[in-house]
């Protein structure tokens, strides 16, 4: 049986090209509005007190916490050029402030294959719409134009797919889109938290130059999770189009979008003479009583009341901690306590340990000249050793517009001897008190020394550090543990296990570095409190480093390090992403360097693993194995499928989840190389937490293989 709708697709398909063509390059006006609420806000998370935020919730901890508009010139270029002069800006409850609508984020062209929502989902009219969709003609009808619309509604063939569902209306004859009506569940783009997208779009025809460009679109939301709720709505205005065949070469730059003096001091008669989209009683209401609320909480008495009441000192300060503020001055000050329970962790090395600390922040000139200055310091108790080591840190952002900073540095800690630390503290606590394999290996250091850092252009980011530091070995002092077990620790010496003589002797030196990190073809706001980079991922990062290491008490010790790395997402549509990063150095003069200036690799034993992607890790790599002070190349490979594969399989396509394999190779000289193969499931979890990950690892070095499994727990980034 014919189905009438499928033939008015096919056209769609066929004329999309040309349809698209028609409005690749045009200049217009264009209007933006965002809302965003929230319901349910609880008044803590994690611990930390939430408040009113500023007056935007009420007791029930619902209410509007962001509402911002604004006006803007934009010139625009398909697929990805734009050039947008915001000319007026407008924020409820901030009369300084700088809108972060911009025409960049509001690009959805169902003309493309995919559109992108964190995942590329399947345009209703793509090359291959018809493996996704299933299509029903829902009536006809004729616009002011007298020109013949199809109204069709669009089915999703699977329901675990990235695809749309709604309905989107297509003329007769020129096959052109008239207006899209389309939901987006949230699994459906991964992003679990979200219940449902509104994706609406309208487009009017102009008789001239028989075009169909989009005049209308807005994004409706809602989503949850903890119990929270959130919605929002973004509404956007095109007039005054004027489409252009070519644009001239140095049209677009760099800069994507650039504000104009003033444009956020717009009065009243301004937004009501402008604004295209009347504002709603809710929304006008919170203009008034956020203007209000902000002038009162910005007065210099309110601050000083809020301050005096929240800067009392308590009988438990001592004990549970103390923070004081002066807020019209922004200045603020914080001690941790002696119970800082969150910092509590367990080492053979120190036994249990604990932090404190200082910290002073100094803000006042940061919102107009992007200066900020902070000093932190921090106090670390090893009970076992029964040995205190402080550090302490000043820092200084001299701008935010290429965010140069200054940090200066000192003081005695505990170091792993792989500078990346591979091992947290918490699975380290874990794995050594339940399982007695404490592999976290370490040494004292006393440094002192200095790093500044800055944007250089667009494209790169360089930054320097210069610093002294005199190593002694550890050893452990604790076989306390939670099991009783005949195992025992083994030694605080990498290699081999239970050596108890130290890797190192006790020595000194200093160090200086400079790092310089590439990325072509980035784009940056211009805004009057600051630039804002944007990265472009359709280009590697490349980074570049040189260590020299001199003046240390013998003469074996100083060394050259020169290291390079490549990294790279490449983006297969909705076929997923493979991301690479490589990365390669080599030692001069780095015969009988010491152990800790080694490269070491960022292995794993603990079967935990803890990042989103394992692009830096060997998955069962023992810690130090291959350590060598020659040359290294190492190799990260890992394709995630987005769901490609893993929605088409029946039963599996109920876990959402996506399939990740991965290749790992590690080459030193004297060794034979080390190579992973890894397959697993990623998005895996309960309801909205999708926060576990699941792989199988093979590994091959030397003729031995080893087979193991990593459980990912996402979340443990957020504890650490």
């Amino acid at each position: 049986k014919n189905n009438p709708a499928n033939a008015v697709i096919r056209q769609a398909i066929a004329h999309k090209k040309e349809n698209s063509e028609k409005t690749a390059r045009f200049k217009a006006d264009f209007y933006s509005r965002g809302i965003f609420k929230v319901k349910d806000l609880p008044k803590k998370i994690l611990g930390q007190k939430i408040g009113d935020l500023d007056g935007a919730v009420d007791s029930t901890g619902t209410g509007i916490i962001y509402l911002s508009e604004t006006v803007s010139k934009i010139i625009f270029e398909k697929p990805d050029n734009l050039k947008e002069r915001i000319i007026a800006s407008k924020i409820s409850g901030d009369n300084k402030g700088f809108s972060y609508n911009t025409a960049r984020s509001t690009i959805y062209d169902f003309y493309d294959n995919t559109l992108d929502f964190n995942s590329k989902m399947i345009s209703p009219i793509a090359d291959n719409a018809f493996n996704y969709y299933k299509y029903k003609i829902e009536g006809t009808f004729q616009d002011e134009n007298n020109l013949m619309i199809n109204k069709i509604k669009v089915i999703a063939k699977r329901d675990a797919e990235p695809v749309f569902e709604g309905y989107i209306y297509i003329v007769e004859d020129s096959w052109a889109i008239y207006a899209v009506d389309l939901d987006i569940k949230g699994y459906r783009m991964q992003q679990e938290i979200m219940d449902i997208m509104k994706l609406k779009q309208n487009f009017s025809y102009n008789k001239n130059n028989q075009i169909w460009a989009k005049n209308t679109q807005s994004i409706e939301f809602s989503a949850g999770i903890f119990g929270i709720k959130f919605n929002g709505k973004f509404s956007y205005v095109y007039s005054n189009y004027e489409f252009e065949k070519a644009f001239a070469k140095k049209t677009f730059t760099n800069e994507i979008v650039s504000f104009e003096d003033n444009s956020n001091k717009k009065d009243t008669m301004f937004w009501n003479k402008i604004r295209p989209i009347p504002l709603t009683i809710e929304e006008n209401t919170d203009y008034i009583k956020k203007d209000s609320v902000h002038e009162v909480r910005n007065s210099k008495k309110y601050l000083d009341s809020i301050d005096k009441k929240g800067n009392k000192f308590k009988f438990l300060n001592p004990i549970t901690g103390y923070s004081w503020k002066n807020s019209s001055e922004k200045k603020s000050f914080r001690y941790d306590g002696l119970l800082k329970l969150s910092s509590l962790s367990f080492n053979t090395v120190q036994g249990w340990n604990l932090d404190s600390g200082f910290s002073f922040r100094n803000w006042k000139n940061e919102e107009e000249k992007g200066k900020s200055t902070s000093v932190n310091t921090k106090f670390n108790y090893g009970f076992s050793e029964d040995r205190l080591r402080v550090t302490a840190n000043y820092y200084h952002r001299f701008n935010n517009q290429n965010y140069a900073n200054l940090s200066v540095f000192g003081g005695s800690k505990v170091n792993q001897f792989n500078p990346e630390e591979p091992i947290t503290s918490f699975i380290n606590t874990i794995s050594t008190l339940f399982f007695k394999d404490n592999y976290m290996k370490l040494y004292n250091k006393e440094f002192a020394g200095a790093t500044y850092s800055q944007n250089a252009g667009n494209n790169f980011y360089l930054k320097g550090t210069l610093e002294y530091q005199q190593r002694k070995p550890l050893f452990n002092t604790t076989d306390y543990t939670f099991i009783k077990t005949e195992d025992v620790y083994s030694s605080n010496n990498p290699l081999p296990a239970n050596n108890l003589i130290p890797i190192f002797e006790q020595h000194h030196l200093t160090k200086a570095a400079v790092f310089a990190r590439i990325n072509f073809g980035n784009k940056y706001i211009s805004r009057p409190d600051g630039r804002l980079n944007i990265r472009n991922y359709d280009y590697p990062t490349l980074t570049f480093g040189y260590e020299n290491a001199f003046a240390s008490n013998e003469k074996k010790y100083e060394y050259q390090l020169i290291t390079g790395q490549v990294r790279y997402d490449f983006d297969a549509g909705n076929k997923g992403t493979l991301g690479m990063n490589l990365k390669a150095g080599t030692f001069i003069n780095g015969e009988n360097i010491s152990f800790v200036d080694y490269k070491h690799f960022n292995g794993n034993r603990t079967h935990i693993g803890t990042s989103d992607r394992y692009l830096n890790v060997f998955n069962l790599l023992p810690y130090y194995s291959n350590s060598t002070n020659k040359s290294y190349f190492e190799t990260h490979l890992e394709h995630n499928d987005k769901g490609y594969i893993m929605n088409k399989i029946p039963l599996l396509n109920k876990l959402n989840s996506t399939l990740v394999v991965g290749f790992h190779a590690l080459a030193v000289p004297d060794r034979k190389p080390y190579t992973e193969f890894t397959v697993g499931l990623d998005n895996l979890g309960f309801g909205k937490l999708k926060v576990f990950r699941l792989d199988y690892v093979r590994s091959f070095q030397n003729g031995i293989q080893e087979n193991g499994v990593v459980f990912g727990l996402k979340i443990l980034n957020v504890l650490e």
